[in-house]
């Protein structure tokens, strides 16, 4: 078994470094002055390795959690807008947005963890008790980090980025913004998650979908209602430093797989498995099935908040409109074709959906045919539905992916719920 564990492993590690050194050639190598793959090309792969995080974290919601969410892109929009102001103020000489959010991240982490240790000691808390004492943690997190830590950090750190050579200090600053903006994802997540989660699948959607309505309108007033003038509300945030490299985009579409594959693979996994098959059946062998539905969605909305930093360092641009209700439906386009609980399917798709339908239907059909995508997506969708419901891929995946682990769950369309949830107490 170990030698076959190794094998693949090292199949697909070898794969990845291939990927990797041969795009990174194209990048870079110039035939009479213009690289092999040019801008608009490369836009396109950072684009399609953007959104594919953005649907493996879907998936895991949706297609192996079993929670219907249209919330991706309100995630999404926090993650872009959140790392690109830490930068934006950077490169301007102030720290405090990274300060804000990386401390108050800290502090709200570890309030909410006390609130966690507190309320278990009292028996049938409801759920707007936890609600409440989780959203006081946060509020009290993000408010010390932003009266305290600023005044005593801020010319700290501008003295230690200030030491380092400049390229250096960039990349620290740069790794800050993206886990910043894919942990506030989190923490979002985490509090709306808590009531919204005991909706059942079809309302929870609605819920998402609202969610991503609300980050928009509040995107547009980002200059109002709320008190961040940088973001320039409906006209679009500008200045934003254009980091975003091949490396960055790789090396993060590849954590997100291998964090994906080994939570998929361990026993966590196997009860985020186990509910989607009969929460039933899950509750009565003990699974806790609001710790594991919760668990799913805020790790899918990690995901999206980082894709969000990469895709917003790619373009140097921001739009509320880029992060509209209808976006919302892209990710689950894209986990539909794939394949619901395929990894591999959706990073196909996911970069098949960008490449063919921003690049090659741009460029060879006539124009005006992008008019008509909310036209050709639907009846693509349906079909899709009647021909092959289980996607272009299905369950399929590469053997790195679907290694089997001692008990581990495998869905099996002939296998009954019960069996499946006695394999995972198993």
């Amino acid at each position: 078994m170990w030698q076959r564990l190794r094998g693949s492993t090292a199949y697909f590690l070898i794969g990845a470094l291939a990927l990797f050194v041969i795009v990174q050639v194209f990048l870079t190598v110039e035939i009479q002055g213009t690289p092999i793959i040019n801008n608009y090309w490369r836009g396109l792969i950072f684009w399609g390795a953007a959104i594919t995080i953005v649907s493996l974290g879907l998936n895991l919601i949706y297609g192996f959690n079993g929670q219907f969410s249209l919330g991706q892109y309100g995630f999404y929009a926090i993650g872009a807008y959140t790392s690109a102001d830490i930068t934006y103020r950077y490169v301007r000489g102030d720290n405090s947005a990274l300060i804000v959010v990386i401390g108050g991240s800290i502090l709200t982490l570890l309030l909410m963890w006390g609130v966690s240790a507190f309320l278990k000691r009292f028996y049938g808390v409801n759920t707007i008790t936890v609600f409440v004492f989780n959203v006081l943690a946060a509020v009290l997190g993000f408010g010390l980090a932003a009266g305290i830590l600023v005044p005593i950090a801020n010319p700290m750190l501008s003295a230690i980025f200030g030491a380092l050579p400049t390229g250096v200090a960039q990349s620290v600053v740069f790794l800050f913004a993206l886990v910043g903006g894919a942990v506030l994802s989190g923490i979002i997540s985490f509090l709306f998650g808590i009531p919204v989660l005991e909706l059942g699948s079809d309302y929870f959607g609605i819920a998402t979908l609202g969610f991503t309505i609300i980050i928009k309108v509040l995107l547009d007033n980002t200059d109002t209602i709320l008190p961040f003038p940088e973001m320039k509300g409906a006209r679009g945030m500008v200045g934003i430093p254009q980091w975003t490299t091949w490396p960055w985009v790789f090396f993060s579409l590849f954590l997100v797989v291998l964090v994906m594959r080994n939570l998929l693979h361990s026993s966590t996994g196997r009860t985020i498995v186990a509910v989607r098959e009969d929460e039933r059946a899950a509750e009565l062998v003990g699974i806790d099935i609001a710790r594991s539905k919760i668990l799913a969605f805020v790790i899918g909305s990690v995901f999206a908040g980082l894709a969000g930093g990469i895709r917003a360092h790619d373009l140097a641009f921001l739009h509320p409109q880029s992060f509209n209700f209808i976006q919302s439906f892209n990710p689950m386009i894209i986990v539909v074709f794939g394949g619901l609980g395929s990894i591999t399917g959706t990073v196909f798709a996911g970069f098949a959906w960008i490449i063919l339908l921003e690049g090659v239907l741009r460029l060879y059909l006539p124009g005006g045919f992008e008019t008509w995508r909310f036209v050709v997506y639907p009846l693509v969708l349906i079909l899709m539905m009647l021909l092959r419901p289980e996607g272009l891929l299905g369950q399929y995946e590469i053997p790195f992916l679907r290694q089997r682990l001692p008990g581990m769950l495998i869905r099996n369309e002939t296998q009954t719920d019960e069996l499946a949830v006695e394999e995972v107490v198993i």
